[in-house]
């Protein structure tokens, strides 16, 4: 019987880089969610992979940035603790959007680092392939980067590659979870984290960053479905406006989404029921923090 490995693999990058995107395609389904909004993901999150006998820890971690606000502070802090104890750092870079300001602070964060580094320059099936090579060696000389992988977390291309480079690395040791755990997410969490990315696919710029989603109730039915019950919490009144559409038909599209997706993640029914919540300071209250999971940081 082939030893089996275990390890941690901290996904950094800037905001919108593709990093959930990449999460999900290693894990083989989804763990993360998704959007085009930046800074989509507001936690660390884990998703679990598999390659032969290696089980690779991918921590999905928030985008890094300038942060602003207590929120934007406490995310950054979350990305940085996703790389805490880290066998491996993956830097994820839009091959497409470049080498921006948001970009070169964190190559320049983690150049220093003892932990092997790898460079992945995703969407590169968008990508100006002329500028791919300039990319990869400006920042090969920014930082000791192992090696340098260009690939599509959306069309696959690439990470078979990627996948067994990083399984390769991991040390020696037993798994640390079930061969059939996608994730570390609580099922409460997984169930706010569904809702929230439909208010982002459905609502775009509609809705900024005041909202939040908090579980408040899941519990099992008899019959094997779930019953579940949120709050999305917003800002502003008129944000619950948008949040409920004209007679309510809104939230009812969010709410069917929602739960059309959480049924097939969990593989049973899900009863959903959504309240919307005016909440003027929100990103200010220690208890909506835990709920979301975030640290609360000064």
């Amino acid at each position: 019987m082939t030893e089996q490995s275990c390890g941690l693999v901290a996904v950094v990058g800037a905001p919108n880089a593709g990093k959930s995107t990449l999460v999900n395609a290693l894990v083989g389904q989804k763990v993360a969610i998704v959007s085009p909004k930046a800074q989509t993901t507001r936690t660390r999150l884990m998703g679990v992979a598999i390659e032969g006998p290696a089980q690779l820890l991918l921590v999905d971690t928030p985008g890094i940035f300038e942060p602003k606000r207590r929120l934007d502070r406490a995310m950054v802090a979350a990305a940085w603790s996703g790389a805490e104890g880290a066998d491996v750092i993956a830097l994820i870079v839009d091959a497409k959007g470049g080498l921006g300001p948001k970009v070169m602070p964190i190559v320049e964060a983690i150049a220093g680092r003892r932990e092997p580094k790898y460079l992945i320059l995703n969407k590169v099936d968008i990508a100006d392939k002329a500028r791919l090579l300039t990319h990869a060696q400006r920042l090969n000389e920014a930082a000791d980067f192992k090696e340098t992988f260009f690939v599509s977390a959306q069309t696959g291309d690439g990470l078979p590659e990627l996948k067994a480079t990083l399984a390769a690395t991991m040390p020696k040791g037993p798994w640390h979870f079930p061969e059939d755990q996608v994730s570390d997410a609580t099922e409460r969490m997984l169930a706010a984290e569904v809702t929230r990315e439909q208010l982002y696919l459905q609502l775009h710029a509609e809705l900024p960053y005041d909202s939040a989603v908090e579980t408040e109730q899941y519990k099992e039915r008899e019959d094997g479905s779930v019953e579940i019950h949120q709050q999305i919490l917003v800002a502003r009144p008129t944000q619950r406006a948008i949040v409920l559409g004209k007679g309510g038909q809104r939230i009812k599209e969010i709410g069917a989404r929602a739960r059309n997706q959480l049924a097939e993640l969990l593989g049973h029914p899900v009863h959903l029921y959504l309240h919307v919540k005016v909440k003027e300071d929100w990103d200010n209250d220690r208890q909506v923090y835990r709920d979301i999971g975030l640290d609360w940081v000064e």
